[in-house]
């Protein structure tokens, strides 16, 4: 169980790191993508042509590479140890290429199997097995380098909305239905896939509550065990304090259960992680961050258990960024930086 001390008046529970990942900002000429599995910042620049910076938590130094401008860039992630990079430039298809010694770097494609279907995502499983996630299933492929080639292991038709993978845990899942809210997860190691149950989540009366999306969700593990957490936009009444969050415990084997709720007394702009086992709530307006354990004793209604925020709301701690570029002097101060984890946030204040 992790214990917190209360912080004297006017501190902080988060603060950023020492050595924060610093990159080039999204511009006309720069995009931007992150790779959750390898923890990686990629900046391209001109489609890559004038150069490419991957930069994560523990290189020691960047990788820096230039490729051939063959359009705008949706999607680039490297597989794990830096072997092969996957760059998706159309709906249709994605492109390879080799950083392995003693081996060509020159660009191999897949397209997708199915008919008339789109690309939504791919995701690294392994060193060498990626799967391709379309709007009508997925497919699973094994990257053959040498050959510059792919080989189609498994295929799975089924609509899809949008999609979630959990690397941590090799747990791949896919939003289903007209609403969105009938999940399906699968589970994928040593070169099989596995299609666990699906269940639904449950979403708000409210006629304004729309479809469930992608902003709504975060997988994680906590406490060794994984969960879908689902944040759950209602306005606050004289019988409804305001949105929470629902956590739905996910296994292998059974079916997955609803466990949690934690109630955030509030409504706005909200955005989900998870620290060190702990749930962490940020609310955009007020600029703080709530702090939620479930394993502390709470309030059991006869089917889940219902946990209030476990210390005060506080604001991550101020931050400054070293100035940088060709006019910086080492006499210049650090930049402010106002500090706003909204990646995945969602407004509810309208509901």
């Amino acid at each position: 169980m992790v214990t917190m001390a209360l912080p004297p008046p006017g501190g902080h529970y988060l603060e950023l790191c020492e050595s924060p990942v610093q990159f080039e900002k999204v511009s006309s000429v720069n995009n931007v993508f992150f790779d959750e599995a390898n923890k990686q910042v990629f900046a391209v620049r001109s489609g890559g042509a004038t150069g490419v910076v991957v930069k994560g938590p523990d290189d020691k130094s960047c990788i820096s590479f230039r490729m051939e401008d063959k359009g705008e860039v949706k999607c680039i992630k490297f597989s794990s140890g830096n072997k092969i990079l996957a760059v998706q430039r159309t709906p249709k298809a994605v492109d390879f290429i080799n950083f392995i010694p003693d081996l060509p770097q020159m660009e191999y494609s897949q397209e997708c199997k199915t008919k008339n279907a789109n690309i939504l995502s791919f995701c690294w499983i392994s060193a060498n097995e990626i799967v391709f996630i379309t709007d009508q299933g997925i497919e699973f492929y094994q990257v053959l380098p040498d050959k510059r080639s792919l080989k189609l292991l498994k295929n799975q038709s089924i609509n899809v909305n949008w999609c979630m993978y959990s690397p941590e845990t090799a747990v791949l899942l896919l939003s289903t239905t007209v609403h969105g809210n009938v999940l399906q997860p699968f589970y994928f190691r040593s070169g099989t896939m596995s299609k666990m149950p699906k269940f639904e989540i449950e979403l708000p009366a409210s006629p304004k509550s729309g479809n469930l999306c992608l902003s709504d969700i975060i997988m994680a593990t906590i406490y060794g065990q994984l969960y879908v957490l689902y944040l759950k936009h209602q306005p606050r009444t004289p019988n409804n304090p305001g949105a929470e969050v629902i956590l739905y415990c996910l296994s292998r084997e059974g079916q997955c259960k609803k466990q949690h709720i934690l109630k955030l007394n509030t409504t706005g702009k909200f955005a989900l992680n998870v620290v060190d086992n702990l749930v962490v709530v940020h609310h955009q307006s007020s600029q703080t961050s709530m702090i939620f354990d479930i394993k502390l004793r709470a309030e059991f209604d006869g089917a889940v258990v219902i946990h209030p925020q476990v210390l005060p709301s506080l604001s991550i701690h101020p931050c400054k960024i070293p100035r940088a570029g060709p006019s910086a002097v080492t006499t210049q101060s650090p930049v402010p930086c106002e500090l706003c984890i909204l990646r995945r946030g969602l407004d509810t204040s309208a509901l």
